[in-house]
């Protein structure tokens, strides 16, 4: 059988026929298109398909926008959870740091999205290289995968905004709570450097030294000019063992034991006078408040030792006609060293101290029972117990002190 067309573009079939048979009878063209009408329907299909090429091309630049945009946002969400992780561990350390299970998803809806991404650009290759656009089911569940992504990766994105919300608002409680914390010691820290304010009168106060280390003091401001005589007048009050340590200790360039009063260890207190030494037949360590005045001329080093109005000692020959030499430094509740330090934590003092005075001269029996008893109170010309003229370091306090009465209430 065989197919074939004139030029008048009718066709015809030959069929082969054995030699018997009738070939006379004529055999019927059958119906076909003209050229012009199939090209016309070829270029139609051709346009149409470039078309839909066309627009998958679009359709796919777009979604590739949108996950170039999805994936910068997820680097910066990415790069801020770092910085306030960082910010977390430099600042704060009780601050809650972004759960690494968070970082962990993400990480690998990045590589999901990365994968989805390789896969949609080779199959727009093979779509290109084919010249077949992609079947409507594979375009839809491109899109459906796509729409999935976009709307995990903004809650990703949401949830991360939240935890750094969160993170910062914490922070900022933990930095206000510090602050207030520092501000009220720094408060708590001026009132006990200043001190008094509240006291009855620039005296009544004591200073507390209530544990034995090497820092903490009191210091008087004014410094003692050339003595040739003085009376040390003051109340203690120390249950300390053994020893109650240093009530007082004055230096000068050259010599760190001008005057200082110690008792150290299991010794008897001792006064030392440009380091010469006598001991005191004093006992101060019951813990109760005692008056104690110690006298001392440059004349043959004559001395005396009460106790609440008593004299319990005197003699002679404590480094005599040796003037005390001004400029120096008086700590209350240190043994300097060296001049205004170098402390030594077994002969600080322990307890409490108040009505430090300093005259320069001996006074008489009865102005040292008159103080002891209450009767009057006599300030020192050379140092006198006043709020002003006494400060304290190291967490040492001034405290107010009816000192009469509490001596009262522990006898």
């Amino acid at each position: 059988m065989v197919y074939g067309q004139n030029e008048k573009g009718e066709r015809f079939l030959c069929t082969a026929v054995s030699i018997d048979k009738d070939t006379s009878c004529p055999v019927q063209s059958l119906p076909f298109q003209s050229s012009s009408v199939q090209e016309e329907e070829l270029r139609n299909t051709v346009m149409q398909l470039r078309e839909i090429i066309l627009q998958q091309k679009e359709t796919i630049v777009n979604q590739l926008g949108t996950i170039k945009e999805l994936t910068s946002k997820l680097s910066r969400c990415e790069s801020d959870s770092e910085t306030f992780r960082k910010i977390n561990k430099d600042t704060m350390d009780d601050v809650p740091k972004d759960p690494n299970d968070t970082i962990d998803v993400l990480g690998k809806t990045m590589q999901g999205l990365k994968d989805r991404l390789e896969n949609l650009e080779q199959q727009q290759m093979r779509a290109n290289i084919s010249g077949v656009s992609f079947p409507n089911e594979l375009r839809n569940l491109l899109q459906r995968r796509l729409e999935d992504l976009e709307n995990q990766l903004l809650k990703k994105v949401n949830e991360l905004e939240d935890e750094k919300s969160q993170l910062y608002n914490e922070t900022v409680a933990h930095r206000q709570r510090t602050d207030n914390t520092l501000n009220s010691l720094m408060n708590r820290i001026s009132e006990l450097e200043k001190g008094g304010a509240g006291f009855k009168s620039p005296e009544n106060f004591k200073i507390s030294l209530p544990l034995r280390t090497n820092y903490l003091f009191g210091q008087v401001k004014k410094s003692l000019p050339e003595m040739y005589a003085f009376t040390v007048c003051m109340w203690l009050k120390s249950g300390s063992s053994p020893g109650i340590g240093t009530p007082f200790s004055y230096g000068v360039p050259g010599q760190a034991n001008e005057i200082v009063l110690i008792e150290w260890g299991h010794n008897p207190i001792e006064l030392l006078i440009n380091d010469k030494v006598v001991q005191l037949p004093l006992s101060l360590s019951d813990g109760r408040w005692h008056h104690v005045c110690i006298t001392w001329t440059t004349r043959d080093g004559l001395w005396e030792a009460y106790q609440d109005g008593q004299r319990l000692g005197s003699g002679d020959n404590l480094a005599p006609w040796h003037p005390i030499k001004p400029g120096g430094v008086l700590i209350l509740g240190q043994e300097q060293d060296v001049v205004g330090g170098r402390f030594d934590a077994t002969q600080a003092f322990v307890g409490e101290l108040s009505h430090f005075n300093i005259w320069d001269r001996v006074l008489r029996s009865t102005d040292i029972i008159a103080m002891s008893n209450c009767s009057s109170y006599m300030p020192g010309n050379v140092v006198a117990w006043t709020d002003s003229n006494i400060e304290v370091f190291g967490g040492a306090s001034k405290l107010p002190l009816e000192l009469c009465e509490d001596r009262l209430f522990d006898n």
